[in-house]
Order: structure tokens, then C-alpha cells, then sequence
């Protein structure tokens, strides 16, 4: 199996450096099948806040192709959904999710935040009793150009904020982003509003891994690791999240996977 080229630590995040997008998919979820596989010889259950997007493609696919987890005890969140949009949507996380994981593996469950809701509050509080009833063991980010987890834009970030899901109104840079991937065809089709789990939800899981490939992202990175830990770039939060998240989590625990394109403004 490929390892990382380089490793190095900024404040309590752990960053490793691939040699290439491929590299990394297959370490980190070599590395995520050990890390399942030792929850579950410790408790009945194990507990994941999926990401989507395009950074988490190669990673899910091969996590899944290399077998050896018993999904039938693995519970699924994940972490946004866009408000308004059907399940049936291409765009749709909750589509995203079905077609590339559950219909693959067949967890215990999929807890799927209902982004065409007619209550969309109630649907924050419904999601909300799931997660707090349930610790998450892992937690699998992305991060965006403006340095989002999840929907959490610089302009309604909070690493202190009290709800575990809000509603929340998308930046432009994030919406015109959806585009750029080809999630949309244009900025009008992308919806204005989503549910997001928040930043100290993120936080309180027991391990976190977060990718981040590509020239795309190098710049948000350089702030990431070299910038203040400022809801202007909410992603910096991985750098100390270890102060944030709840009794139960590990100090130490979060990790951001690179390739060559994405660092190369940190190594120059």
C-alpha cells in the first residue's frame, strides 16, 4: 500500500502529503478500514458523518471495493443537505449517498437529512436527536474553496455555536462552486439555503479525516495551515479542534490528507 511522501503536524492537526490523488484514496481508506475494524471489536456499532463531493470519489470507492468492513453494523449520517432539492436530484447529497454507498453496502442505516421537508425546523430538530443520540466514531470531511466543512460559509461559521444542524444561506464562492465540479449548470440553479451540521458537532467525533486534492484547493490550504484559526477560513478549525469537541473526543484526532497540487504553495 502507498504511504505518504511527507507528514507533519500544525498545532493538533496531522497533515500527510501524497504523491498523487490515487495514493492517498488508497492509504486513507486503508487506514479508515483498520480504524472500523478496531471500533467494532470494542462495541456492537459504529457510527460515520459522511462528506460528498468530488474529493471524496476515489476515498469511498476504494473503501468500499477493498471489502473486510461489516457495514450491516455501521450507522451513517451525513453532513449537509441543500433545502428544496428532491432525493432524486443528480446534485442531491442524499442521491450521491445512495447510488455510492448504502445501495453498495447495505448499512445498518442511513440517517438522511430530508432537504425537500415542509418543515425544514422540525427537520433540524429530527436530525439534531439523531446525532446526539448517537457519538460519532468518524467523521469524513471536504473542504471547500472558501474554506467550508460542510455548509459552514466564513459568513455563518460558529466554533462556539449551540445547535448541532441549522439552516443556513450559501456564499456565492460556495454556490458557484457546486457549478465549477458540474453539480449545476449554472449559479441560478444552485439553491440559496441548506442544512449543515455545525462546526462543534464536527468536532465532538472520536477521529476526523479531512481531503483536500487538487490546484484548486492549494490556496485554501496555505490559510488552512499558515493562516489564524478565524471563521474566515472555518476549516482552520481542524488545526484546534481538539478544544473544542466534547469529553469523549480524543485530543490529537484530526487529520488533513494532501496531494502535490493541493500543498505546493505550503512547500514553496
Amino acid at each position: 500500500m502507498p504511504t505518504a511522501k511527507k507528514s507533519f503536524r500544525v498545532d493538533a492537526l496531522q497533515v500527510q502529503v501524497y504523491n498523487s490523488e490515487v495514493e492517498l484514496a488508497q492509504d486513507v481508506a486503508e487506514k479508515t478500514q483498520q480504524y472500523l475494524q478496531n471500533i467494532l471489536l470494542e462495541k456492537e456499532t459504529a457510527a460515520l458523518l459522511l462528506a460528498t463531493g468530488n474529493s471524496q470519489l476515489k476515498f469511498l470507492d476504494t473503501l468500499i471495493a477493498n471489502g473486510g468492513i461489516d457495514w450491516s453494523r455501521i450507522i451513517l449520517f451525513h453532513l449537509d443537505e441543500y433545502l428544496g432539492i428532491a432525493s432524486n436530484h443528480p446534485a442531491s447529497f442524499r442521491h450521491y449517498l445512495r447510488e455510492r454507498v448504502e445501495n453498495r453496502v447495505n448499512p445498518k442505516i442511513f440517517h438522511y437529512i430530508e432537504g425537500d421537508t415542509m418543515q425544514p425546523l422540525i427537520e433540524c430538530d429530527r436530525y439534531t436527536k439523531l446525532l446526539q443520540a448517537q457519538p460519532i466514531d468518524l467523521c469524513c470531511l471536504g473542504v471547500g474553496e472558501n474554506g467550508h466543512l460542510a455548509f459552514n460559509d466564513p459568513a455563518v461559521a460558529d466554533f462556539h455555536d449551540s445547535r448541532t444542524v441549522k439552516l443556513v444561506k450559501l456564499d456565492d464562492v460556495n454556490r458557484q462552486q457546486q457549478v465549477n465540479t458540474g453539480y449545476f449548470p449554472k449559479l441560478e440553479a444552485v439553491p440559496q439555503y441548506a442544512f449543515t451540521v455545525t462546526l462543534p458537532l464536527i468536532c465532538s467525533a472520536q477521529k476526523i479525516i479531512c481531503l483536500a486534492q487538487g490546484k484548486r484547493k492549494e490556496k485554501i490550504v496555505q490559510r488552512i495551515l499558515h493562516g489564524d484559526v478565524t471563521t474566515d477560513c472555518p476549516a482552520s478549525i481542524l488545526r484546534t479542534c481538539d478544544k473544542l469537541g466534547t469529553a469523549c473526543a480524543k485530543s490529537e484526532r484530526a487529520t488533513l490528507f494532501l496531494d502535490v497540487d493541493s500543498v505546493a504553495l505550503v512547500e514553496s
